[in-house]
């Protein structure tokens, strides 16, 4: 997907996170984030948005220190939360918008450019705590195919060769990821060491399939395997769900 698809996403899910999130209100339990109230899904996501404007905005290709960033994370404790967020969130808009394409940047994997890294990146965090806030609210969710499968590529490709990702299992196992809607598949080999992805499908302990939106949700511990098919080892996906932390 390419960099204006990636902000049009961000910009609609923002919009529903935020009208979501009003449903709710800011005291309601957020299910999928176990000891999480909406007033704190807004809280993080409002900061985040705010600590990828500073990244794209300052040109820096070093990350930024936590006493740099450690104000962008404070936000207000009542109602003017909800507004404090739409306000991170179209800031962050602007900022990407505007950037120029070769603009530098620091990024924590590889990616075609510092903007097209943040947007899908953003995109996806908004995606993910949308669905959250729509939990929250008792509201049903989707996820465009396309959109789910380049967030599983996201997942499984970009956060796996980032450091803290670098899991082990002992003895090694892997699944496969093959969506039924759309031209793509990963499998992913986790050892005792490291953690490796190919984007195909190979034999593996444990093929998960099923519609694209099904697998993001269910790689990103937002839903469970319905409507899903699990042929293999059921343990390999337990110790995803276990140790995959982002």
């Amino acid at each position: 997907m390419d960099i204006a698809t990636h902000l049009d996403m961000l910009r609609a899910d923002g919009e529903s996170l935020a009208r979501a999130a009003e449903r709710a209100g800011l005291d309601a339990e957020v299910p999928s984030c176990p000891d999480w109230r909406v007033h704190d899904l807004l809280e993080h996501l409002g900061g985040v948005h705010r600590w990828a404007a500073y990244i794209v905005g300052s040109g820096s290709v070093e990350r930024p220190s936590r006493e740099d960033t450690a104000d962008l994370f404070r936000a207000p404790t009542d109602r003017d939360l909800f507004e404090w967020y739409r306000s991170t969130h179209a800031d962050l808009l602007e900022t990407l918008g505007t950037a120029a394409p070769d603009a530098p940047g620091w990024t924590f994997f590889e990616a075609p450019s510092t903007v097209a890294f943040w947007a899908r990146r953003q995109a996806h965090e908004t995606a993910v705590h949308r669905v959250d806030a729509e939990l929250a609210a008792g509201l049903p969710s989707a996820v465009p195919t396309d959109f789910a499968a380049d967030g599983i590529d996201e997942l499984l490709c970009g956060f796996l060769a980032h450091a803290r990702n670098k899991g082990a299992a002992d003895p090694p196992l892997s699944i496969a990821v093959t969506p039924d809607d759309a031209s793509a598949a990963w499998t992913m080999r986790i050892g005792t060491a490291d953690r490796r992805v190919v984007r195909a499908a190979e034999p593996a302990d444990l093929t998960v399939s099923g519609p694209a939106e099904r697998l993001y949700l269910l790689l990103w511990n937002r839903a469970d395997t319905t409507g899903c098919r699990l042929d293999g080892d059921l343990e390999v996906l337990s110790h995803w769900r276990e140790s995959t932390k982002i």
